[in-house]
């Protein structure tokens, strides 16, 4: 089991979408810290996301955060993969599900 908190382990300031947007993106925390975990880790790995210790997160940071691994590798994968925690932003959880089953993978 891996997990990770964004706060600690990427930015305590998440961004937007892009990397072009600005710093912290949601586009650089899928590249640089999802991304290598679904390539070198093992399927059956777990990967708890803790949300908590932020300043806030915008919708876009998410989506592309999670929404766009799901567009990569699939609602489904992300799915049996990815747990997440948060006292603070206990809220968002029902929303990134959204962003991640509205999703159809481009490539599997």
């Amino acid at each position: 089991m891996t997990t990770i908190k964004i706060a600690t382990d990427f930015s305590d300031t998440p961004g937007a979408r892009f990397c072009s947007d600005g710093p912290f993106s949601g586009e650089e925390f899928r590249e640089k810290i999802l991304m290598p975990l679904f390539e070198n880790g093992s399927e059956k790995d777990k990967i708890h996301i803790d949300l908590d210790g932020t300043d806030g997160y915008v919708s876009s940071f998410l989506e592309e955060a999670f929404g766009g691994l799901a567009r990569i590798v699939g609602p489904a994968k992300v799915k049996e993969r990815i747990a997440f925690k948060s006292t603070e932003f206990g809220y968002m959880i029902p929303k990134i599900d959204e962003f991640i089953s509205n999703c159809e993978a481009t490539a599997v």
